[in-house]
């Protein structure tokens, strides 16, 4: 048997299966990738009686190569956070743990299971996925300072931005590599004291969102703003964190940001307000993408998409928040 790791390469992703895997070790083969790489269970060559092990990435995405495994006689544990149309498959062969709720991440969901046993994990992965106040919840659960909180806070948002690129080359850090690093580390306070890469990919972020600070919004309206970054690497890397940024600082309105790709393609990334009228997912779909109630992301749109995109902004949430 052949077990397969499946797995996002954000911070929520990566501290899912480290937990998962401090609680069930096993050598597995990684299947990751940037977080725009979501059709990740394409990719896998298991045959009948392999295992394998999904987190944090859309079932709606990976619908039909999820349908071909099982029907291939290949064991599947699927762990998401993300909205997914249509029902949920059942099979003998499937587990399925899938809770859509606002502040809920596949790292939580891995935690529950888990009875909060490698919980500063979850805490970290609560950050990076720009849940502050479930994480601050669950760290309270735990005997920690706050000065604690704060460096498990800067781990966890380093870790989601160092996986956003148009690919690996863009990266400070492969995914899969990163996550070898953190295998031995019960504790996220170990890893941040002894591990170097975690400062290179600090200051990295640090530098990148110093230019997206210094952008001008192309709409700054009274629901929402846009911004629309330079065709440059640092741009691809700093999307999300400036997203989150953007959100966690102004959290009455809505926030995209657009980023350029060599193909002359774009990404959006969008977070939005929980007492929004139409969620970041929702918004997303018309667009070809997806995502989770707040926050929710569209790749591959052209240049002709994008005035519809600033239209549909304005309509969507200018009217909702007035």
């Amino acid at each position: 048997m052949t077990f397969f790791d499946v797995f996002n390469g954000d911070a929520d992703g990566i501290c899912a299966l480290h937990q998962l895997r401090l609680a069930q070790p096993c050598a597995a083969v990684l299947v990751t990738g940037v977080k725009r790489d979501t059709a990740l269970l394409q990719r896998v060559a298991a045959v009948p009686g392999d295992q394998v092990t999904v987190l944090d990435i859309s079932l709606e995405r990976n619908r039909g190569a999820l349908l071909a495994l099982l029907q291939a006689g290949v064991q599947v544990r699927y762990f998401d956070h993300h909205h997914a149309s249509g029902p949920l498959p059942q099979h003998p062969l499937l587990q399925l743990e899938i809770d859509v709720a606002p502040e809920v991440c596949t790292s939580i969901i891995v935690d529950r299971l888990l009875g909060g046993r490698y919980r500063s994990w979850a805490v970290v992965a609560a950050f990076g996925d720009n849940l502050p106040a479930a994480a601050v919840r669950l760290a309270r659960t735990l005997p920690i300072p706050a000065t604690t909180v704060a460096a498990w806070r800067d781990l966890g948002e380093c870790l989601n931005y160092n996986a956003y690129g148009a690919s690996e080359s863009d990266l400070i850090c492969p995914p899969a590599e990163l996550y070898r690093m953190l295998a031995p580390y019960e504790e996220a306070g170990q890893f941040i004291a002894q591990e170097p890469v975690l400062a290179h990919i600090r200051q990295a972020r640090a530098t990148d969102m110093a230019q997206a600070l210094a952008c001008t919004p192309e709409i700054d309206a009274a629901g929402v703003t846009l911004h629309r970054l330079p065709d440059a690497a640092w741009a691809r890397r700093v999307i999300g964190s400036f997203a989150n940024h953007l959100a966690t600082s102004d959290q009455s309105r809505a926030h995209a940001v657009l980023v350029p790709y060599v193909d002359a393609s774009f990404s959006l990334s969008l977070r939005t307000p929980q007492t929004g009228a139409i969620s970041a997912a929702a918004f997303c779909r018309r667009f070809g993408g997806g995502g989770r109630e707040i926050a929710g992301g569209c790749d591959g749109l052209s240049p002709e998409d994008l005035p519809r995109i600033s239209d549909e902004l304005i309509r969507s949430y200018s009217a909702s928040s007035s």
